[in-house]
């Protein structure tokens, strides 16, 4: 087997080759991407063995997306980045000891995260004393014995902070949650805090849920399904086999993005032979190339012909039952829209009217339409705003609560929504901490606790003393990195729980830990016998996750152990909650849940059955909505487009094919013609022309803040690209110096990494 980290590079990247961008994705190249480095780091026995269990229900559950299971599974039921996320976890290269002496953390700074992920797993936890620049070995129950002493010494536990990655189960998220606020805080960031907080914001002030209202089965009943800031090609790929399902039952997509995507275009289905041998599905029937924060502004102008529809066909356009019985708000909406300026949104959206006079007509011309959309649109100043424009559209036509149509945001990592649903938010409701309180005898805190971005501000102001991460790669993943890290450094006590190396081991406070842990790959082997864990998706299914491959070095822990462990070290028997207990048997842990969080009444049964369950569901289940009006609401949102200044570009973010979140798997982009590298801007050839600039120059991102000095992503190739005019792009997590940290979204407060005003500078004009 070849070893990875024989050939890990670093940037900068001296071999960086830029070609075509494609116009097709997955077909025989996805099969040969996904098993090459699989087979060339794990070898064919290890291999098979994982890809066999991927997905499968008694297998366990992919770790590189949230998109959801279709009932009937195929044999090979993952997508090429799902095989690169398991080759990841499941490599049996391992982290040595030796690593640590050889190794100071400051060499280690200047590594990048694809190297650092390629050193293998951790194994042993390690711990970085006071003064010293290298991590050293330490014992299980020193490490514990020594975090329990930091936290109990604290003047109050609202300074310390808990992250949690969505990686983590609903066992270990419900357990870490439990012990946080049996130490007396709410602080609890998570990574939905910098994804999909938008999307809970805005569907919880309109619906009265913040997931999903659809089911996997309704994309195949869709008359049409509006993909809007998304790229399911790259990072939830299965979503593309949804969407032909689509097509081939005679619906219709639309694509609306900045920047066209390969699996939009056309998909090779691997399972299909027309995948493999033939042309494959064209995917959207219509592109709209937005204008980067554009989306606001085009949902606005569709209501509107919606309106207008209606009023020149009195009672035919319109759900009339529908919005009279179950929703408030038509009257003010109307209203509001009927004002509503075609200039200004066409400097919006950079769209022509007879582009979105189309798109119209399609959602006028369908009976049930799906609007599905990720971080394209929850990472702007005005998200919020823009999802609930989503619901206007929705529900002037009923398009919530009927087979085949509803709202669907797609989440990021695994078990996000189900670690929500666990009870990991800073601000839980509450009849939740109410039931905390009934289950377990305290008195849970009321006060809300810091998110993500008020926990960088609370490490830089000193209001912060311990830091404690379950998973995740928090400095590398939230803006403002050079701010970000200084605030990491000024914590006494940083912990991470993890299974590989990445940037948040390398930037820590004064002490810092690591806790090795199993992978979702592994068999967990506790007291009573092998446990399995459970997550919930995309569309509120809920399914156990069983590890498949024995873990890869003696002595590891699951995180539900080292959270029981934490809590029983700092706690004691503080309650009376048996930490030991739940440790050994996962089944007394859904047991409590049942008792606290709803749609969980038998816990322990239903997610035994086959496939699991899927949880209540209001809007999508009986068109109930639990708003403080027990109606859906209708709402007016004021319209704000983002202006370009002369000689400056609108630049997002996104990943590269070969990544998820902050890890990287490879250093290629396949789709977009990228290889050997990751220092480039993507920017339309026209604005590279005003610009001065040429295909193939290197230059300077330098990003703008009123009163602040500049943020400068340096040396980057600039590569001539189909972007939307006036935008451009850049690789995530590089590019998020660039962000600064008090650039938020309204009411969400996630990081607006999709909208960052930059100019372009060659470096000799810097000099």
């Amino acid at each position: 087997m070849a070893d990875p980290r024989a050939t890990a590079a670093d940037g900068p990247y001296p071999d960086l080759e830029v070609g075509h961008n494609k116009t097709w994705a997955v077909g025989a190249p996805g099969i040969l991407h996904s098993m090459e480095p699989a087979l060339a780091h794990m070898g064919l026995s290890r291999t098979a063995r994982l890809a066999l269990a991927i997905n499968q229900k008694d297998g366990f559950d992919c770790m590189s997306c949230a998109w959801p299971d279709p009932g009937h599974r195929n044999t090979l039921e993952f997508c090429e980045n799902g095989m690169k996320a398991t080759t990841w976890e499941a490599t049996p290269i391992t982290v040595p000891r030796s690593f640590w002496a050889e190794h100071s953390l400051t060499s280690l700074l200047d590594r990048s995260e694809y190297w650092l992920g390629q050193q293998g797993r951790l194994t042993e936890p390690v711990h970085k004393p006071a003064g010293s620049d290298h991590y050293e070995p330490i014992s299980w129950d020193d490490a514990f014995a020594l975090v329990a002493r930091r936290l109990n010494a604290l003047d109050s536990p609202d300074r310390a902070a808990f992250y949690t990655s969505g990686r983590a189960s609903n066992e270990a998220a419900f357990l870490y949650q439990l012990f946080v606020r049996a130490l007396g805080t709410n602080n609890l960031p998570d990574c939905s805090n910098m994804c999909h907080e938008s999307t809970g914001t805005a569907l919880n002030a309109t619906i009265g849920i913040g997931k999903s209202t659809v089911a996997y089965d309704d994309f195949g009943k869709a008359d049409l399904v509006i993909v809007m800031g998304q790229n399911p090609g790259t990072n939830h790929p299965r979503m593309l086999t949804a969407l032909e399902e689509t097509k081939r039952n005679g619906g219709r997509v639309v694509s609306v993005n900045v920047l066209p995507e390969a699996g939009l275009v056309r998909y090779k289905n691997p399972q299909k032979v027309r995948g493999l041998l033939g042309k494959g599905t064209v995917i959207a029937d219509r592109f709209l190339q937005i204008r980067s924060g554009g989306d606001m502004a085009l949902l606005q102008a569709l209501s509107k012909r919606v309106l207008d529809a209606e009023d020149a066909a009195p009672g035919t356009v319109l759900d009339h039952a529908f919005l009279a019985d179950r929703t408030s708000g038509l009257d003010a909406l109307r209203a509001h829209l009927a004002h509503l300026d075609e200039a200004d949104v066409a400097a919006a959206t950079g769209l022509d009217v007879g582009e979105i006079d189309a798109l119209a007509a399609d959602y006028l011309a369908a009976d049930r339409v799906i609007i599905t959309w990720a971080m394209g649109l929850t990472q702007h100043r005005k998200a919020v705003a823009t999802i609930k424009e989503i619901v206007n559209l929705l529900l002037l036509r009923g398009n919530i609560g009927k087979p085949g149509a509803g709202a669907s945001p797609i989440r990021g990592h695994s078990n996000v929504q189900g670690d929500r649903t666990m009870g990991i938010w800073e601000r839980m409701p509450e009849p939740f901490l109410a039931g905390l309180d009934r289950e377990f005898g305290f008195s849970a805190p009321r006060k809300h606790g810091y998110d993500a971005l008020q926990t960088v501000h609370g490490l830089r102001d000193g209001d912060l003393d311990v830091f404690v991460a379950l998973g995740g790669n928090f400095v590398g993943a939230i803006s403002d990195t050079a701010a970000a890290e200084a605030a990491m450094r000024g914590a006494k006590l940083t912990v991470q729980v993890s299974t590989k190396l990445n940037r948040s081991h390398v930037v820590t406070g004064e002490e810092a830990l690591i806790l090795p842990t199993l992978g979702r790959t592994e068999v967990d082997l506790q007291a009573t016998g092998p446990q399995f864990v459970s997550v919930e998706d995309s569309v509120c299914a809920v399914h156990a996750s069983h590890g498949a491959i024995p873990p890869v070095a003696e002595g590891l822990r699951s995180e539900v152990a080292i959270v029981c462990a934490l809590a029983s070290a700092t706690l004691g028997d503080r309650y009376g909650i048996p930490w030991s207990a739940f440790a050994g048997d996962y089944d007394l842990i859904r047991d409590r849940i049942s008792r606290v969080v709803p749609g969980f009444s038998d816990y322990n049964t239903d997610v035994r059955r086959e496939g699991g369950f899927v949880l209540p569901n209001g809007p999508r289940d009986e068109r109930r909505f639990d708003t403080p009006t027990g109606r859906a609401m209708l709402t007016v949102n004021e319209l704000e487009h983002l202006e370009r200044p002369a000689g400056r570009l609108i630049l997002q973010t996104l990943r590269s094919h070969d990544q998820f979140n902050t890890t990287i798997y490879g250093l290629n982009d396949r789709y977009r013609g990228i290889r050997k590298g990751r220092d480039v801007v993507f920017v339309h050839p026209d604005d590279l022309a005003e610009l001065g600039l040429d295909d193939g120059d290197r230059v300077d991102v330098v990003s703008e803040w009123p009163g602040q000095p500049d943020r400068t992503l340096a040396n980057q190739r600039v590569v001539a690209y189909p972007t939307a005019r006036g935008c451009a792009a850049a690789y995530y997590p590089e590019a998020n110096v660039l962000i600064p940290l008090e650039s938020a979204a309204e009411e969400s407060n996630t990081p607006v990494s999709k909208a960052v005003i930059v100019r372009l500078e060659r470096p000799t004009e810097r000099a």
